[in-house]
C-alpha cells in the first residue's frame, strides 16, 4: 500500500531542522507498517524495538539518559549498526518504556545526527496524565486511517487518485459512476489498513465486518487496560453513543444520549480520554463566524466523529446489501456517514469548525479558513442541492466562496458556490 505519510516522513528525513519524531495515531491506522516501510526504502539499516514485546528493555531509560549507552543497547538488541544518517532507529509503543519520551530531549541535544522515530497508540493518554515530555525537542506527525485517494491506490485505481489530486475535472466527469461505486465501497470498508487489505484480497463483506469488530473490541479492551476503574464504564457509554449522536438531524453532541439524565461533568473526562486516544475527534462550533475561527471557538458546542468511516458503518449496523440499493448508503442515518466522510477527508489538513444560528435550524456543516477567508461547506447526502442555510450564511457574512458537497458531478453553480462531488472535496478546498 502507498500511504501519504511516507512522503511526509521523507521530508522529515531531509529537513535541516530534523528532531526526533513522534508519530501519533489510534491503534490499527498503520503507524508501525508505515515507519518500517519508510526505513526499508530510505535507510541502509532499520533498528526496530517494540516495547510491548521487548519487556526486558522497558527499563532502558531508567538508569540515566546517556545516549551512547542507550544506542549500544539498541544496537545489541537489533543486531544492526546504528550509523548516523544510515540507520533509522524506530522505538514502537514507547509509552511502555518509562522515561522513553523524556530521553528524546537528550537525543535531540547530544546526538542530533541520529535519525529516531517513536510511536505509540496511546501517547495522547500518557501526555494527558502528566508524563514528562521534551517540549521543543521533538517533531510531531499524526497518522490517520487511509483517505479515499489512498483507498483508490490500494485497489489499483492509481490513475483516478491522481485525477482527484490534480483536480482533473474533465477526466473525473467521465468516471463519475465508477467513482460513486468506489465511494460506496469505501463507506463500508473504511480506511483501516487491515480492512482495506482484506477487500483487496477479495474477502467477503462479512469478513471485513469481522475485522472492524475485532478493532472495535480492541479499542474497548484498551479502556480496561489503560483507564482507571471508575472511568471504564463511562468510556464505553460515550463510545457506544456516537452512532446515535451522528444519526440525528442536529449532530451537536448531547450528553443525554449517553445515558438518560447524564450531565456533562459526569462524562467530560471520558470524552477527553477518547479524544486523547485518537479514537474520537471533536469539531467545535463558533460563537461568531469571524477570523481567526479559533478565536471564536465555542467550547460548549461541538460535534464528535469517529476516526474511521468503516468503524462507524460497522457500529451503525450497516449491512452490505445497502451497497447495492442505489444511493441509499449516502442518506442512511440522516447522512451521518456522508458527514463523517467529509470530516475524515478534511481533518488531515484543516482545522475544522461548524456554525449554527441561535434559535434556528440554520447550520453550516463545516467551516474552515482558506487564504484568510471563511470557507463554508455544506454536506448534502441527497442530490437535491437546495440549501437555505448556506445561502443565508453567504448573504449575511459576505462570503466569497462556498462549497456544496453532494453526489452530483462538479459544477460551478455561481461565482461563489461550487458543487463538489464527495470524492473531490479535498482537492476543491485547496
Amino acid at each position: 500500500m502507498e500511504r501519504n505519510i511516507l512522503h511526509k516522513l521523507l521530508e522529515w528525513k531531509e529537513s535541516k531542522r530534523r528532531k526526533p519524531l513522534v508519530v501519533e495515531g489510534a491503534r490499527q491506522v498503520g503507524k508501525t507498517w508505515a515507519v518500517k516501510e519508510f526505513g526499508k526504502r530510505h535507510y541502509s539499516h532499520l533498528a526496530y524495538i517494540n516495547f510491548e514485546e521487548a519487556k526486558h528493555l522497558q527499563g532502558l531509560f531508567l538508569q540515566d539518559y546517556d545516549t551512547n549507552r542507550i544506542i549500544r543497547a539498541i544496537r545489541t538488541q537489533c543486531g544492526v549498526p546504528c550509523e548516523a544518517g544510515k540507520t533509522l532507529i524506530f522505538l514502537d509503543e514507547i509509552q511502555e518504556a518509562e522515561g522513553g519520551l523524556t530521553a528524546l530531549k537528550y537525543f535531540c541535544e547530544n546526538c542530533p545526527e541520529q535519525h529516531i522515530i517513536v510511536a505509540g497508540s496511546l501517547l495522547g493518554i500518557a501526555l494527558h496524565q502528566g508524563v514528562s515530555f521534551p517540549v521543543g525537542k521533538v517533531n510531531f506527525m499524526k497518522m490517520h486511517p487511509m483517505n479515499f485517494c489512498e483507498f483508490l491506490m490500494a485497489v489499483g485505481d492509481d490513475a483516478l487518485a491522481l485525477a482527484i489530486e490534480s483536480k482533473d475535472i474533465d477526466t473525473l466527469g467521465l468516471f463519475h459512476d465508477k467513482l460513486t461505486n468506489r465511494l460506496k465501497e469505501y463507506y463500508f470498508v473504511g480506511g483501516m489498513p487491515e480492512a482495506v487489505q482484506a477487500y483487496v484480497d477479495d474477502a467477503e463483506w462479512s469478513e471485513i465486518r469481522e475485522i472492524h469488530n475485532e478493532i472495535l473490541r480492541g479499542y474497548e479492551d484498551d479502556f480496561s487496560k489503560h483507564a482507571e476503574g471508575a472511568l471504564v464504564e463511562r468510556l464505553r457509554q460515550v463510545w457506544r453513543s456516537v452512532p446515535n449522536q451522528l444519526s440525528r438531524e442536529n449532530k451537536k453532541f448531547v450528553f443525554g444520549l449517553v445515558r438518560d439524565g447524564a450531565r456533562a461533568r459526569e462524562y467530560e473526562v471520558a470524552l477527553q480520554w477518547l479524544f486523547d486516544a485518537g479514537m474520537l475527534h471533536q469539531v467545535n462550533g463558533v460563537t461568531k463566524p469571524g477570523l481567526p475561527l479559533s478565536a471564536y471557538r465555542d467550547e460548549k458546542a461541538y460535534k464528535v466523529f469517529l476516526n474511521d468511516i468503516g468503524l462507524l458503518s460497522s457500529m451503525s449496523g450497516l449491512e452490505a446489501k445497502t451497497l447495492l440499493e442505489g444511493s441509499v448508503i449516502f442518506t442512511e442515518f440522516k447522512g451521518a456517514l456522508t458527514e463523517q466522510f467529509v470530516f475524515q477527508q478534511l481533518n488531515e489538513v484543516y482545522g475544522l469548525f461548524y456554525w449554527s444560528k441561535d434559535n434556528s435550524r440554520q447550520e453550516v456543516d463545516f467551516l474552515l479558513q482558506r487564504d484568510n477567508e471563511l470557507l463554508p461547506i455544506e454536506c448534502k447526502a441527497e442530490e437535491n442541492l437546495r440549501s437555505k442555510s448556506l445561502n443565508s450564511f453567504i448573504q449575511e457574512h459576505d462570503i466569497k466562496r462556498a462549497i456544496k458537497v453532494s453526489m452530483k458531478p462538479y459544477k460551478e453553480i455561481s461565482e461563489i458556490v461550487t458543487n463538489s462531488p464527495l470524492y473531490l472535496i479535498n482537492s476543491v478546498c485547496r
